[in-house]
């Protein structure tokens, strides 16, 4: 057998001869196979590595080569059939809070996000405070029930309006707070007032939930207290969701005047004002007094986050309740996750407690409104048919697209495009009055990048 040819047919034949061996059973000596085979000790060697290599076979030095152990063959795939039978008809949908959550494609733009840039987070203020937090007594310790005190205090000093560190309950971010509160509220299928549009995140919740969120359109001064008013009458709902400081995705800020009638409304209908405060902290002009400190009667559930003005990882926030509402909320949040994990809550308070709290606001107060104005010159430059909003914080633009545009497909078409933006559609509570795209200024790593993102938006619009 020529040694230049045969490694391959005497690899054939070691094949069939491995198959007749149990696993761990050894093969012939190489000196056996060069006689019986009549092939040089290469040829051998050459022919076993091909084999090991397969996975035919394992060689262990100066032992030699041994039937490797065979893959079980393939199993029929399991019959799940029997779950959609158990599970019924109930399905928790979170298609819009992923596609928020999904990392844009290799290459790709971010015009879409929830979190600023990690350029714009405090992340060695987050290390430095971390490091500290880890390090004091009792850090790993079971926290007290509502949170350590000195995290509740600073929540009560910030929100203001005779807000004492009793009325606090330190939770696991702005996300579980929703679910904390709304099923504390609300009994299954029970309706929701909620902004229209709103923060898909809250609609996802309520869904999950068993509620029916009860649309009330948005203007740009907040949502129209005229409907409201009807809202509440026609639903007998006893919860109104909103965010009056740098709406998401609108960016608008409830006017004064429609504050107080807010209030006035849910009082008239005896019910619950949440009030989502999670953009305090990305004012670019200085927000109103969150509504919590205009209520006298505990009318208002204030959930305060500071999440979006920190680090997507720093699920730390608080809600903010008076009365037997509060001790339901802290019930709920007991039984469904115990409470927040102790160093998160020493991280945050040695974060906000430092010098570097202070220096990072500032910062975020310059960089915010560069990053606004530079979106906006760049849509008027390359899409000058649209028309965004101007907000006055938060980290998105508002834009309204040609009639007879499909937002969702123009969404889709602009991520293949290389440039990720959200569609309008999946903020609606109910079916959008026009389409929408939300911008934002916040997620890309620079103005120059915010600039090629509307630039290969365009290509798709044109």
């Amino acid at each position: 057998m020529n040694n230049d040819s045969s490694v391959a047919a005497l690899a054939d034949a070691l094949r069939t001869e491995v198959g007749r061996l149990s696993p761990g059973e050894r093969l012939p000596s190489s000196r056996a196979l060069v006689e019986r085979h009549r092939v040089s000790p290469v040829t051998v060697s050459r022919a076993i590595g091909l084999l090991a290599a397969e996975g035919l076979v394992v060689t262990r030095p100066g032992a030699g080569a041994f039937a490797a152990r065979r893959p079980s063959p393939a199993s029929e795939p399991a019959d799940f059939g029997w779950q959609a039978v158990a599970l019924a008809g109930r399905s928790v949908d979170a298609a819009g809070v992923s596609w928020l959550l999904t990392p844009p494609p290799e290459g790709a733009v971010a015009l879409s996000g929830g979190y600023p840039h990690p350029s714009l987070q405090p992340v060695r203020a987050l290390a430095n405070a971390a490091g500290r937090a880890a390090r004091r007594p009792n850090a790993w310790d079971m926290p007290r029930p509502g949170g350590v005190p000195e995290l509740r205090a600073w929540f009560a000093r910030s929100v203001g309006g005779g807000v004492s560190p009793g009325d606090v309950t330190v939770t696991n971010g702005g996300q579980q707070s929703l679910t904390t509160v709304l099923r504390a509220l609300l009994p299954p299928g029970a309706p929701v007032l909620v902004e229209s549009p709103t923060y898909l995140g809250v609609l996802a919740v309520a869904r999950a939930s068993g509620l029916r969120p009860v649309p009330v359109p948005v203007d740009a001064d907040g949502v129209r207290p005229d409907l409201l008013a009807e809202a509440f009458a026609m639903s007998g709902a006893r919860a109104f969701y909103c965010q009056p400081a740098f709406h998401n995705p609108t960016g608008a800020v409830l006017s004064a005047e429609r504050r107080a009638r807010v209030l006035g409304i849910a009082r008239a209908a005896g019910a619950f004002v949440v009030e989502d405060d999670y953009a305090r902290h990305l004012g670019i002009d200085p927000p109103p007094p969150p509504l919590i400190a205009q209520d006298a009667d505990g009318r208002v559930v204030h959930i305060a986050s500071l999440t979006k003005a920190t680090a997507p990882s720093l699920r730390i926030a608080a809600v903010i309740a008076r009365g037997p509402v509060a001790e339901r909320i802290r019930a709920t949040q007991l039984v469904e996750e115990f409470f927040p994990a102790r160093p998160l809550q020493e991280t945050l308070l040695e974060l906000v407690s430092s010098p570097g709290w202070p220096r990072h606001l500032r910062a975020l107060r310059t960089a915010l409104p560069a990053r606004r104005d530079a979106l906006r010159a760049a849509l008027a430059r390359d899409l000058p048919e649209l028309r965004p909003n101007r907000p006055a914080g938060g980290l998105h633009l508002w834009v309204r697209l040609p009639d007879g545009l499909d937002d969702v497909a123009v969404a889709e078409a602009a991520l293949r495009a290389g440039v990720l933006v959200s569609a309008g559609r999946p903020f609606f509570p109910a079916e959008p009055p026009a389409p929408f795209l939300r911008l934002s200024y916040g997620s890309a790593s620079s103005e120059a990048e915010l600039a090629e993102g509307v630039r290969r938006l365009a290509t798709v619009l044109r």
